[in-house]
Order: structure tokens, then C-alpha cells, then sequence
């Protein structure tokens, strides 16, 4: 289901407490970030934080669903669970809980393992760039 201008436009204005908060469509959707950290989902005008195992009981006593990006398939749930709709009109205790989200997200970025290299060596160009030769 489609994301209105004016949810996007007032999440975003509800959660300038925490700083500069930027989306980005995606997938139907749209992604929240602060500071370059993906710590929000917007789906069908519905507002998600991310989770762990650090703040995911404060959604589940209050009965928040978390997010499936495939109806049909509801066992693939990711660490992403609805905000209580009263806290959309409190920037105060929604900017909160956002906090904590952002709190996880850099969390999660920070455990991600660097890339390793490569074994294999990557190719010469095929037709390298000619020098020319000076003369003297």
C-alpha cells in the first residue's frame, strides 16, 4: 500500500528532536534515517521502529506487531515493530523511543564484519591506456 507526502512530512516533523531525519522511498515504502542510520520503515502510513532484544518488550507489552513485508508470509518478520499510534502526537515520547531505535541501528552497524578481500586478483584492463613518450 502506498506512503502519503503528508505521513512522511509529519513523522519527520514530529521526530526533530533527535536531529535531521531523512527518508528515502524504497520498495513501496519508505526508509528513516538519522544520520545515515536506517532506523525506521513507513508502510502503508504505518510508522516502524527498529528493534532488538534491548527495547523489543516495550512494543510487544504494548501489543505492536512486527513488520512482514510479505503478508503471505508471515514468519518472515523483521526487527522492526509498529509505534503506538498515541505516540504520533506526543514528539516528545515518540523522539523517545526513536532514540532507542537509532541506539540499536548504530548498534547493528557496528557489528557488521568488514568485507573481506578477495582471494582472486582483479584483471588488468584489457586495453590499458597508452602513455605517450617524451621526447627529448
Amino acid at each position: 500500500m502506498a506512503v502519503s507526502n503528508d505521513y512522511v512530512a509529519y513523522v519527520i516533523e514530529q521526530l526533530a528532536a533527535i536531529g535531521r531525519v531523512t527518508s528515502r522511498r524504497m520498495f513501496g515504502g519508505v526508509g528513516l534515517y538519522a544520520d545515515g542510520l536506517f532506523f525506521a520503515i513507513i508502510d502503508a502510513d504505518t510508522l516502524y521502529f527498529k528493534t532488538d532484544d534491548s527495547n523489543r518488550n516495550q512494543y510487544e507489552v504494548r501489543d505492536c506487531k512486527p513488520f512482514c513485508p510479505f503478508p503471505d508470509k508471515p514468519e518472515m518478520k523483521m526487527n522492526y515493530h509498529t509505534v503506538p499510534a498515541d505516540l504520533l502526537d506526543d514528539a516528545e515520547e515518540l523522539s523517545r523511543w526513536a532514540k532507542k531505535s537509532v541506539g540499536v541501528a548504530l548498534l547493528a552497524a557496528n557489528k557488521k564484519q568488514p568485507r573481506k578481500k578477495s582471494k582472486f586478483k582483479r584483471a588488468a584492463p584489457k586495453n590499458p591506456p597508452r602513455r605517450s613518450a617524451k621526447r627529448r
